[in-house]
């Protein structure tokens, strides 16, 4: 049975938590505590509200959504890129290096040049999707300061 993220197997209580290592399970009763202490504690998956959340976590940064922007029309080069995003390299780079480690774009070398594209584009999509939630909702908000201004004091 599942409950704010933990999990019971087996008359024990365990919560998913995310080490060094991947999903293990983190002991609630001593029992559990007796067998992680031996070494014998059992992965867990997360679930997947959590890994949800890592993933828009990995979305949560400016530039790397200008960078799947840009990559949602075409492929990019790095070079490409950077007047586009408006950033150092070294900074860009780095942005570039988080979306590789989760796997949302890949890469291919042409002589000096790295270019990069989405992985999937169910990225692009996604980012679609946002845009139109954002536009309703800054309209809606449009329309409530609009009311605002007009009411009587």
């Amino acid at each position: 049975m599942e409950v704010d993220g933990s999990m019971e197997r087996g008359g024990a209580e365990v919560a998913p938590r995310r080490g060094s290592h991947g999903w293990t399970r983190v002991p609630r009763t001593s029992a559990d505590k007796t067998a992680a202490a031996r070494g014998r504690s059992a992965p867990l998956d997360p679930p997947l509200y959590q890994l949800k959340a890592e993933f828009f976590k990995t979305l949560g940064h400016p530039v790397r959504i200008r960078v799947l922007e840009l990559l949602s029309v075409r492929e990019h080069a790095v070079a490409e890129m950077l007047p586009e995003v408006g950033v150092e390299p070294a900074a860009l780079s780095q942005q570039l290096a988080v979306l590789r480690k989760a796997n949302l774009v890949t890469t291919r070398r042409e002589g000096s040049n790295v270019y990069y594209r989405l992985a999937s584009q169910d990225l692009a999509e996604l980012l679609r999707v946002a845009r139109g939630i954002l536009t309703g909702v800054l309209q809606g908000q449009a329309e409530l300061l609009a009311g605002l201004r007009a009411a009587p004091q």
